[in-house]
């Protein structure tokens, strides 16, 4: 009836235009080790970030590096971007979004300035990991890939 109650298809797609890597080729030992919990990696060719998967902003860092989603089935996803960015303390972050916000998976989420970033020595490499609620291992290669196809 008027696609009212349709229920959205879960989708995992890719957060940035770039390179896509398996997760245990990133150069930092809690994600290549899936301490956070599995998934992939993309290296940014922008400052263009999207949602890989829709649902509810349930943090975003006050430094804009990073954004936790989760579905309201319970799917949590954090999505981080590049390696230690954390020191920068917001410094070529800007957030799309807030805390609570509903996002759609390929919806902009953060922009950064890739050149001022990688300028003081930062690996921009872009983690998108699911610490519970998705069971999946993430065997997807090495390709050129857009933001906002769809890998999952």
């Amino acid at each position: 009836m008027f696609g009212f109650f349709k229920k959205e298809e879960f989708k995992i797609v890719v957060p940035a235009d770039g390179e896509l890597i398996q997760l245990s080729d990133v150069p930092d030992e809690v994600f290549s080790q899936k301490v956070m919990g599995d998934g992939f990696a993309v290296i940014p060719e922008n400052g263009k970030i999207v949602a890989p998967i829709s649902g509810t902003a349930a943090s975003v860092f006050p430094t804009g590096h990073a954004v936790g989603i989760e579905t309201k089935d319970g799917i949590e996803c954090i999505l981080h971007v590049g390696l230690d960015t954390v020191e920068l303390n917001g410094e070529g972050f800007k957030p799309l979004i807030s805390q609570g916000d509903k996002v759609k998976a390929g919806q902009p989420v953060i922009e950064f300035d890739k050149e001022l970033i990688e300028s003081k020595g930062y690996n921009l490499t872009t983690m998108v990991v699911f610490p519970s609620g998705y069971d999946h291992e993430f065997h997807l290669g090495q390709k050129k890939v857009t933001a906002g196809e769809q890998v999952v």
